[in-house]
């Protein structure tokens, strides 16, 4: 049975469950009975009610105190701190179980680090998303506001890539009337839309560099200034920015603000491509496939499988919706398959010799055995050290034939 503790913090740290109701205090006929000068006789009461757990001060001098603040009675949230006195109690509430993730995967690596996304999302700190286009980074920043305190607010997303500096601007800040050519009326940007929500900053690599300095701003501050206006306004909105681009390149190359991205990088999620997530390749074609009312044959699933997939989950979802549209009310066999795939990406690389390919798969193959050597087998070092996600290294450590136990000391 799941239920609520309170853990009293010393050196004996010790737990103490709470049933329907607890009374605290240093008299016996207490439930929990707690040892001090300063806690009173009959000190506070917690109750678990229909809508929760309240705690409520029962009339002492020395006071209650939640998370440093003295109170009458207050309701009490899972992770909050007790004060009675010098003694400190975390209060534990283990009788809502925590849903999953909206998100997962069969790929264990990549599951993992989904999962412990359930956490990140409940916190007002920013997120990063990198990796690969048509990896699903608008998905996971969607699934992070659903799962977050502010999925009654609203979710705005803007493509900082597909507007002019002056447009994007105004879309981030907002404007006032005449402030510009066009500005026939007020508007209020992102930030304003926001409010209370989630705003998705998507290819947050392609902000020209006035407009990082802007919004740096914007976020050290929590307050925006419209185009045009004289006044600042404060903002309440959580962000989550995500890029294709190496941002540590273009820092390097001068391209983008070093005080910007240690801001925005708090939280970093790198999904990985498709075909290093194959485990999850026919549930998802499955899921595009329900949707556009397409069948495939299994012959036709083995050679997509085959398919590299540059433009990951993106291109297959286009894939799918291409059959829709070619062949409909028609089950997708390994014939239609030729002319259903994208091989503008491939036919480009075909340029490439043939036998530089297993040359930079060498090396790729000797510089993961260094640095595991190095690192003693310690992958999450090796992942940091590679510059790349855990999950990829995992997959190359299979694709390669590296057994980590050998490095390990």
């Amino acid at each position: 049975m799941r239920q609520a503790f309170l853990k009293l913090y010393g050196e004996n740290t010790k737990s103490h469950p709470i049933g329907d109701i607890a009374t605290l205090g240093s008299d016996s006929s207490c439930q929990i009975q707690l040892a001090g000068e300063d806690i009173a006789d009959r000190h506070c009461r917690i109750e678990k009610r229909d809508s929760g757990y309240f705690i409520r001060d029962l009339r002492t001098t020395e006071g209650t105190f939640l998370n440093d603040a003295k109170i009458v009675e207050a309701i009490l949230q899972d992770g909050d701190f007790i004060r009675l006195g010098s003694l400190e109690l975390l209060f534990n509430d283990q009788t809502k179980e925590e849903s999953a993730f909206p998100l997962s995967s069969k790929n264990e690596v990549w599951n993992e680090e989904l999962q412990a996304l359930r956490h990140v999302a409940k916190t007002e700190y920013p997120v990063l998303v990198l990796g690969p286009s048509g990896t699903g980074k608008d998905v996971i920043a969607r699934a992070l506001h659903e799962k977050s305190e502010r999925r009654r607010g609203p979710f705005v997303s803007v493509n900082c890539s597909a507007l002019t500096e002056t447009l994007i601007e105004s879309e981030l800040f907002g404007h006032i009337k005449g402030s510009f050519t066009g500005a026939i009326s007020d508007r209020k940007g992102a930030f304003e839309a926001a409010r209370n929500g989630t705003l998705f900053l998507d290819e947050i690599g392609d902000l020209s560099y006035s407009l990082q300095a802007k919004l740096l701003r914007a976020l050290e501050n929590n307050e925006i200034r419209p185009v045009g206006s004289d006044s600042n306004i404060l903002t309440d909105v959580r962000i989550v920015a995500a890029t294709h681009q190496n941002l540590r390149e273009k820092i390097q190359e001068g391209a983008f603000r070093a005080d910007l991205y240690f801001r925005l990088n708090v939280v970093t999620v790198t999904p990985p491509a498709l075909t290093l997530r194959m485990e999850d390749f026919e549930e998802l074609l499955y899921l595009f496939a329900k949707k556009m009312k397409v069948r495939f044959s299994f012959p036709a699933i083995a050679r997509l499988k085959k398919h590299p997939w540059p433009g990951n989950i993106r291109e297959l979802k286009n894939l799918v919706t291409r059959a829709a549209a070619l062949y409909p009310k028609t089950q997708i066999d390994e014939t239609h398959i030729e002319k259903l795939l994208d091989k503008t990406l491939i036919n480009a690389s075909e340029k490439t010799p043939a036998n530089d390919i297993p040359v930079i798969k060498e090396i790729e193959k000797q510089m993961i055995i260094k640095r595991l050597s190095t690192n003693k087998g310690n992958q999450r070092r090796t992942a940091q050290d590679l510059g790349m996600p855990k999950s990829t290294l995992h997959d190359r450590l299979k694709y390669y034939n590296i057994n980590i136990e050998n490095f390990k000391v």
